[in-house]
């Protein structure tokens, strides 16, 4: 039909392998429990059936050892009110009632008319009441179940018959409606199967189809479709996540290629035009003689900074470092102690309520490290000590520098930023992006503001404090 577009599952795909697990699961469950009923049902109707055929049976036992009862009131079929003996016998098991003579003879002809084997006389013959034969015949395309009782007295014997063909023709009836009925269930199931995976699996493949893009271009900025509160659509917030990390993983890459690349810029231009002065350096006079070469001894100090920095601070999200239980009162003496030898400053350490956090102790130092080394930096004439607190997980270093202005407090964590004062002295601009990146890394926040009375606050925290 035109205009009609019937989509169906790949084959080997999930939504296929959803499809066909319902429908042998159906299969499984509709054979089990078919078999089971039709096996249950099977044996309660073939019981009560010979049930009901032993009564009759037992019932004509009965009557004939309780009293002499001859074969003529058998013979009579049956008579306008329907209660005779005969009728008694017949009616409750759909049974059918012939009589024989002693010789074997039938004098009362049931219907269909039953073949009197040579048991059958001889039960006729006994003179014992109540003496029974019994046997299953088929007549035609009909199986009966015969029970042969004696009357006593050598007076012949009654024959009851019952039709069992009917119920096995029932039973096989239910059989087939059964597996119909079956078959119908499978059919429903696998269909039912399919349109349940269809829909389970239709948000995975939109998945999958996100992902087979950023595969094919490269490409981490798809936005991925989320939906549900379910597993998969926690499966899709996951990767919307990744994939946004990814990005601005990429971006900040791009972005550190890009200013370390105009940072390197500067002093690489400066070692170029103080090595291309070398070729003359016997001209020059004494006293530019050794500014040139403490000038390329700087410049040479400030580039091997920058890159290690560089590396660092590119390599901080892959560090292989263990976190381990530390004590940031320690830890701060430790970096306070390496502060004082590199600077010759003076640091007081306060870490009282100081907390033992899960970090990994080489970086954390190496930030709290970063922090003391600025401070030192832009207090480079200050006499009054550097002062560095610790509080639970909260670490913070106080100067008495110039201080930073307002409009620069809030850009001196980013890469290379320097404000306009502090442009002329050294350093790369990714001490304290390393700070920030360290207290990110650790569930942290940096902070920076004015101190009261001239000078800064910069620190970080370690762990939601």
């Amino acid at each position: 039909m035109r205009g009609v577009r019937l989509r169906l599952a790949p084959v080997g795909s999930l939504a296929t392998t959803f499809a066909a697990l319902f429908a042998a699961v159906a299969v499984a469950v509709t054979l089990l429990v078919g078999f089971l009923s039709y096996d249950a049902a099977a044996r309660l109707v073939r019981r009560d059936q010979q049930t009901q055929f032993a009564e009759v049976v037992e019932e004509l036992r009965t009557q004939v050892r309780q009293r002499s009862i001859d074969a003529d009131e058998y013979v009579i079929i049956t008579d306008l009110d329907h209660d005779g003996v005969r009728d008694d016998l017949t009616r409750t098991a759909r049974s059918d009632a012939q009589v024989v003579d002693p010789g074997g003879r039938v004098v009362g002809r049931g219907t269909p008319r039953l073949p009197v084997s040579g048991a059958d006389r001889r039960v006729a013959a006994d003179r014992r009441p109540g003496v029974v034969s019994r046997r299953d015949v088929e007549l035609g395309d009909e199986d009966y179940r015969v029970a042969t009782v004696s009357l006593g007295g050598g007076r012949g014997a009654v024959q009851l018959a019952q039709r069992f063909s009917d119920t096995e023709d029932l039973l096989h009836s239910l059989q087939r409606r059964t597996l119909l009925l079956a078959s119908l269930v499978v059919v429903a199931a696998g269909v039912s199967g399919w349109w349940l995976a269809r829909r389970i699996t239709r948000r995975l493949v939109r998945l999958a189809r996100a992902a087979e893009h950023v595969a094919a271009t490269g490409r981490v900025d798809r936005p991925v479709p989320v939906a549900g509160r379910d597993e998969v659509g926690r499966l899709g917030r996951s990767f919307d996540r990744m994939l946004g990390r990814l990005a601005q993983a990429e971006d900040d890459q791009r972005r550190l290629v890009q200013d370390a690349g105009h940072e390197l810029r500067t002093p690489l231009t400066s070692l170029r035009t103080n090595i291309a002065l070398l070729d003359r350096i016997d001209a020059l006079p004494p006293q530019a003689r050794a500014e040139l070469v403490a000038d390329l001894a700087d410049e040479s100090r400030e580039l091997t900074d920058l890159v290690n920095e560089l590396v660092e601070l590119a390599a901080g999200r892959q560090d292989d470092e263990r976190p381990a239980d530390i004590s940031l009162a320690e830890l701060a003496e430790e970096a306070a102690a390496l502060a004082r030898r590199r600077t010759g400053r003076t640091v007081t350490v306060d870490t009282v309520g100081a907390d033992v956090v899960r970090a990994r102790p080489v970086a954390v130092q190496r930030a709290v490290t970063n922090l003391l080394e600025n401070a030192a930096k832009f207090d480079r004439d200050g006499t009054a000590p550097i002062e560095l607190t610790v509080r639970g997980g909260r670490i913070d270093v106080r100067d008495r520098g110039p201080g930073v202005a307002a409009a620069d407090l809030g850009r001196i964590f980013d890469r290379f930023y320097r404000a306009d004062d502090a442009r002329s002295l050294p350093g790369s601009g990714l001490g304290l992006a390393i700070v920030r990146e360290v207290a990110t890394t650790h569930d942290g926040r940096v902070f920076a503001h004015a101190r009261p009375g001239g000078g800064t606050v910069v620190g970080f925290t370690v762990g939601r404090t």
